[in-house]
């Protein structure tokens, strides 16, 4: 994507995208977040890329799973399994 599209797409002038990539502004929390949703991404993700979001630590996928309330226990059972499966494989590999 152009600088240009993304910048008509995220709602701000092409200049102040511009003076961003070369480090000249710092945007706001307001403009990330436009410059997500124009690229698709969640914010959080354009936080750590700018090197906002250093040091923050996250869930591990299995306190991920237990912790999401939208899920089942059948479900979080099911998906625990898939998941250990994968690092039993890529354990196996490695070695």
């Amino acid at each position: 994507m152009s600088l240009r599209k993304l910048a008509e797409a995220a709602g701000i002038s092409n200049p102040y995208l511009s003076q961003i990539e070369r480090g000249l502004r710092k945007p706001s929390a307001e403009i990330l977040k436009s410059i997500a949703r124009a690229l698709s991404i969640r914010a959080e993700s354009l936080y750590e890329r700018a090197g906002l979001l250093e040091g923050i630590e996250r869930p591990s996928v299995v306190e991920a799973v237990q912790a999401d309330s939208q899920l089942k226990k059948g479900q979080k059972e099911a998906l625990m399994q898939i998941y250990t499966s994968f690092i039993n494989d890529n354990n196996t590999e490695e070695t």
